[in-house]
Order: structure tokens, then C-alpha cells, then sequence
């Protein structure tokens, strides 16, 4: 199974912006939704946005909608996460997350849509 990489993140300002990459590897084949969820501390893994596999369809997150945009490169396997107006709420590690096959217009939004996880990025807002 090859993972996707996470690049980005950091220490960021409350009320800053963060931009977030994640490539797969290009021995990666039929890739089809790609997306970003984030995991605090003694909480679940949440969805934060996603793209769908032709790059047509995103969504995202009740709690970033507004604040996030999703894009994606399909020439570079690589999708891109841009948050601003960031709080102490947003400090998570944001892992990226790649499907294989099915619809190229499908956006998962839950965890057993993903089969393909990065080791995550760890982003910190300090007010």
C-alpha cells in the first residue's frame, strides 16, 4: 500500500492561514476521491474537505465550510488545502487521505471511503 505525503502545517497565528499539499505517489493508479481530515487530541477523526476525483466536486466540513478551499492537480496526484481565519479549534494533525477506483465524481466525506492514509501533519494555532 503506498501512502500519500502530507507537506505544510506548522505553527500559525490565530486569525493566519494555512496551506496545506498532499501528493500521491505516481505509481498510484486509479486514484478517484482525495481528501483531508483532521484528529485532536481525545477526538475523533473529523472531515475537513475532499475533491472529487475529476476535480469538478468538493465539500467540506461544517466546521471549516466558508473558511477552506480544496483544489486538486491531477497532472501531480496532488491536492491542495487553504484554511484561513484559523483558531485554537483548528489545531489537529491533518492527515490526507486517497480512494482507489469507483466514481470519478464521488466526494467521500467519511473515514471507510479512504483507502490510503498519510502520516499527518501537525498544525498548531496559538492565539
Amino acid at each position: 500500500q503506498v501512502q500519500p505525503v502530507e507537506s505544510g502545517g506548522g505553527l500559525v497565528q490565530a486569525g493566519g492561514s494555512l496551506r496545506l499539499s498532499c501528493t500521491a505517489p505516481e505509481r498510484t493508479r486509479d486514484i478517484t476521491s482525495m481528501a483531508w481530515f483532521r484528529q485532536a487530541p481525545g477526538k475523533e477523526r473529523e472531515f475537513v474537505a475532499a475533491a472529487s476525483g475529476n476535480g469538478v466536486y468538493a465539500d467540506y466540513g461544517d466546521s471549516v465550510r466558508g473558511r477552506a478551499t480544496i483544489s486538486r492537480d491531477n497532472t501531480a496526484n496532488t491536492i491542495y488545502l487553504v484554511m484561513d481565519n484559523l483558531n485554537s479549534e483548528d489545531t489537529a494533525v491533518y492527515f490526507c487521505a486517497t480512494r482507489r477506483g469507483g466514481s470519478v465524481w464521488y466526494v467521500g466525506r467519511i473515514v471507510s471511503d479512504y483507502d490510503s492514509w498519510g502520516q499527518g501533519t501537525q498544525v498548531t494555532v496559538s492565539s
